[in-house]
């Protein structure tokens, strides 16, 4: 019988057919309750034992993935890998796996209804409502405008394609573009400069790196349109936050939204101050939909490991 541990809080929610198809592969799944990362110290607790573990956003450091002595697979809920040291990983002979296309959609949804919240004011004016006040903010439109994709993956595709039906143009930067994107929508693929001193709106959906850490500081929000939007469902600290507050309380970008941040939760962040800035608890890939099939991907990535088996989604 393996030992599969889950820290992913969302894994087997709304449907537990993630956690019988690890039972029927002869597994004991231990799902751990919690509303917050796990700390080192208790992430060594529970892995120490375990065969496997289903990763949600706990940091699995070479110090945690040490203590898991009988580890052979860390199952990452999502696709992101930035929470896991890789290198240890492989060092110790643990794989370590994504879930690729699974919540793709629902982030792609997100990232657009982020938008158009910030340029109707649409919490705003929900809110003015509920306190009883009266007046409207005037907004813009989306149709016709142009559109920055950092990150042509399957989200940043999955916005375009749902853009182009608002007429958008896209400029889209990645360090590796995709050609056959530019046959099928409005696309020009340019330096980022060009991008943000162009784009009414800008969304992000690269991964975390050495590269992209503070690639949106205080240069290159003076860089966009004052009257622009840019919009992040990928990772806390790719955008400098110091430096949005300040973009957005001087009027240098007229708004921006914010799924992921660099403190999670981020209670404690001035942004929460701004009426131009809409933030929200990492919820991207938060739906019935991608948490049935990130759950079972996950769960199946496990079993291909502990089984010997061929695994598409293993990334060392």
């Amino acid at each position: 019988m393996y030992e599969v541990v889950v820290t992913a809080r969302s894994f087997g929610k709304g449907n537990d057919a993630p956690i019988k198809l690890l039972e029927s592969s002869k597994c004991r799944v231990k799902k751990i309750s919690t509303e917050s990362a796990l700390t080192s110290n208790e992430l060594i607790e529970y892995i120490e034992n375990a065969d496997a573990v289903i990763a949600g956003l706990d940091d699995f450091s070479a110090e945690v993935i040490n203590a898991g002595k009988k580890l052979k697979v860390i199952s990452r809920y999502g696709v992101g890998y930035d929470k896991v040291d890789i290198d240890e990983a492989t060092k110790k002979g643990i794989a370590v796996t994504v879930t690729p296309g699974a919540n793709e959609n629902s982030v792609a949804d997100l990232a657009v209804g982020a938008m158009l919240a910030c340029a109707r004011h649409i919490p705003q004016m929900d809110q003015q409502i509920k306190n009883n006040k009266e007046g409207r903010a005037l907004g813009f439109e989306l149709w016709g405008k142009t559109c920055g994709i950092i990150g042509t993956g399957r989200i940043g595709r999955g916005v375009i394609k749902r853009l182009s039906g608002f007429n958008m143009r896209f400029l889209c930067h990645d360090k590796y573009p995709n050609e056959e994107l530019t046959e099928e929508y409005d696309i020009k693929y340019c330096e980022l400069e060009e991008l943000l001193s162009e784009s009414d709106f800008i969304s992000i959906h690269c991964p975390l790196t050495v590269e992209t850490r503070n690639m949106i500081g205080e240069k290159q929000l003076k860089m966009m349109k004052n009257s622009a939007v840019i919009v992040n469902t990928a990772r806390g600290g790719i955008i400098d936050e110091d430096a949005l507050y300040h973009a957005l309380k001087g009027g240098i970008v007229a708004a921006a939204a914010l799924d992921a941040t660099l403190q999670e939760p981020s209670f404690d962040s001035p942004l929460l101050t701004l009426q131009n800035c809409l933030i929200t608890p990492h919820i991207g890939g938060y739906t019935m939909d991608a948490v049935l099939n990130m759950g079972m991907l996950a769960a199946q990535n496990v079993i291909n490991i502990l089984e010997d088996k061929k695994c598409p989604h293993k990334i060392n």
